[in-house]
């Protein structure tokens, strides 16, 4: 849909902190969503940001979240990684976290940094993040949300067993150490009712997923809704990645 929007020259000129971007009001926002190609597109501006040479736009098309760049004269849009030619980091746009209050699986760690993250238990690069857990465990709070993907078969399962244990310490357990093989879970088993309240739960936490546009894991944000590169957060704990 946005291919013949994209434009190498545009993306050239990009600005290259994110960190300076402010807030748009909701006057300019509305002046944004009422662009004829968000119009006919069904393009609805969540959230929108003046970067200095663009707007960075959070937005949900046709129901699926997504972030695309505006340029100043809103003739042209940019769909994609704009890529910062000083960090080398993509320019994001903060996600929008309020609909993550109270529907998280659980919460890991008794520290004070706040971070929310989505993660699958058949990952390979979620596991390796969550082996480092204990280690931070007293520095951090996670929310922690479940994102099973399509291409891991049993990840789905995986996440209803681990959600369904009934306190921090066997939720915890749960997490790090549970794989399809693990004899508690092939002879899991769930209370008359349990099963169904726990599918509505996981399947609210893809709805979540999905709204701030969320396609890989592990994902993971800070309190102020940035995204955050987990081997870096590790490091900054002082715990290397091998």
């Amino acid at each position: 849909m946005l291919k013949y929007l994209k434009s190498i020259f545009i993306a050239l000129a990009i600005i290259s902190s994110a960190n300076a971007a402010q807030t748009l009001s909701q006057n300019e926002i509305t002046e944004i969503q009422n662009l004829e190609l968000f119009k006919k597109a069904q393009v609805q501006v969540k959230q929108a940001y003046d970067a200095g040479s663009v707007y960075l736009l959070n937005v949900n098309i046709r129901g699926k979240g997504d972030k695309i760049f505006l340029t100043k004269d809103k003739k042209y849009l940019i769909a994609g990684d704009v890529i910062s030619t000083e960090t080398g980091q993509p320019l994001e746009v903060p996600a929008d976290l309020k609909s993550t209050l109270g529907k998280e699986a659980f919460t890991f760690g008794t520290g004070t940094d706040e971070y929310v993250l989505f993660t699958d238990p058949e990952c390979p690069y979620c596991k390796n993040f969550e082996k480092h857990f204990s280690k931070i465990e007293d520095k951090v709070k996670i929310r922690v949300f479940y994102f099973p993907l399509d291409m891991h078969s049993n990840a789905r399962e995986l996440s209803l067993y681990i959600m369904s244990q009934k306190n921090y310490d066997d939720k915890v357990k749960a997490m790090l150490e549970t794989t399809k093989d693990t004899p508690a879970f092939i002879n899991r088993k769930y209370a008359k009712g349990e099963l169904e309240e726990l599918n509505k739960q996981l399947d609210s936490q893809l709805q979540i997923a999905s709204d701030l546009g969320i396609r890989g894991t592990p994902s993971v944000f800070d309190k102020e809704g940035n995204k955050v590169n987990w081997v870096a957060m590790l490091q900054k704990y002082g715990v290397t990645v091998q």
